[in-house]
């Protein structure tokens, strides 16, 4: 099977000034539908190449203009942002993502009537548009309570760093910082200023990210955005961090990758009790109601450092990533892309 995949990311590393959590597994999947008998087709921009100067290797072909012969088609989908791709080709600051994609759109799912599955990564798509109608599309979203129509596809775990966790190594190496977070703000002031905040006043921590509005908490130490390969080295050096969302995640149970980037890297998150489906991503003891329960949990976690209690708490949050896996999400969503056909 011929796959076309649009993308507005990277395969590799990337650079500092982007917000794309998806490069954290996006090639491992790709590598994995490859695995599978599939021949891809990268239909947007390679901005590896032309931004980040970065030639990924591995044989993956880009078409990021006309429309080649393909047998499915899957979108990682756009929004639009008004001021960058919603403004007219070449001007100040435009990015071509959404016109790229309404392209394709365009052109294979609704002209040619090519299956499509629409991985809606952010939860944008809105309920009414019309595309939920078509007999050509599938709509994947990483949460458990799925919008009406759609299949859950959730965020998967690279097979190769999943297999390379050992919960006795990660639970002896040291930590200096208690508590961390790496993430951008978007939406998550009420979160951060209920679960993060308070322990971030009595305790060593760090937030790396795009944070614009942090006046509320002079506080906290924010650090600006983190390179990529810098959110592994921030989790390793990390006894924990808090799982912080949009109300449009967690009333789903929509949960991203920064999850399991945590704990392959042995810091352990801390997940607000109100978050969808909590039970089926971290023990309960790893849930959080206030900051107090944060401030507690860690202080749980301080005790318990580097010792066997401490290695078997990581194994039990590493075994729920199993399901989870690159190859096992490429299976699915190769499966949702036959059934269209």
């Amino acid at each position: 099977m011929r796959i076309g995949y649009s993308m507005w990311g990277f395969l590799g590393h990337g650079v500092v000034d982007t917000p794309d959590g998806s490069r954290a597994y996006r090639r491992s999947f790709l590598d994995r539908l490859r695995a599978q008998g599939c021949d891809i087709v990268l239909l947007q921009r390679n901005r590896d190449l032309v931004e980040a100067g970065d030639d990924v290797g591995g044989g993956y072909r880009w078409e990021p203009l006309g429309f080649p012969k393909l047998d499915a088609l899957v979108v990682e989908w756009r929004w639009p942002l008004p001021g960058r791709n919603t403004s007219p080709c070449g001007s100040a600051g435009h990015t071509c993502d959404l016109h790229r994609q309404t392209e394709l759109v365009d052109w294979y799912t609704r002209q040619h009537a090519t299956p499509t599955l629409i991985w809606d990564l952010d939860r944008r798509l809105p309920a009414d548009d019309p595309l939920r109608a078509l007999a050509n599309v599938a709509v994947g979203e990483f949460a458990l309570l799925t919008t009406p129509g759609a299949q859950q596809l959730a965020c998967p775990v690279p097979d190769e760093r999943l297999d390379a966790a050992d919960a006795t190594q990660l639970a002896r190496r040291r930590r200096e910082v208690p508590l961390v977070y790496v993430g951008n703000q978007y939406d998550r002031d009420d979160h951060f200023d209920r679960f993060f905040a308070p322990a971030a006043a009595l305790v060593r921590h760090r937030v790396a990210g795009k944070w614009t509005h942090t006046q509320a908490w002079p506080h906290v130490q924010f650090t600006g955005r983190a390179a990529y390969p810098d959110v592994e080295r921030l989790h390793r050096h990390a006894l924990a961090t808090v799982l912080l969302a949009p109300e449009r995640y967690w009333r789903v149970g929509h949960m991203t990758s920064r999850w399991w980037e945590a704990l392959l890297a042995g810091c352990v998150p801390l997940l607000p009790a109100q978050m969808c489906g909590a039970d089926r991503f971290l023990p309960r003891d790893l849930h959080v109601n206030d900051g107090q329960d944060v401030i507690d949990r860690l202080a749980w976690l301080r005790g318990i450092a580097a010792t066997r209690e401490h290695a078997q708490l990581l194994a039990a949050c590493l075994a729920r990533l199993e399901p989870l896996r690159c190859s096992t999400i490429a299976r699915q969503a190769l499966g949702i892309l036959e059934d269209l056909s």
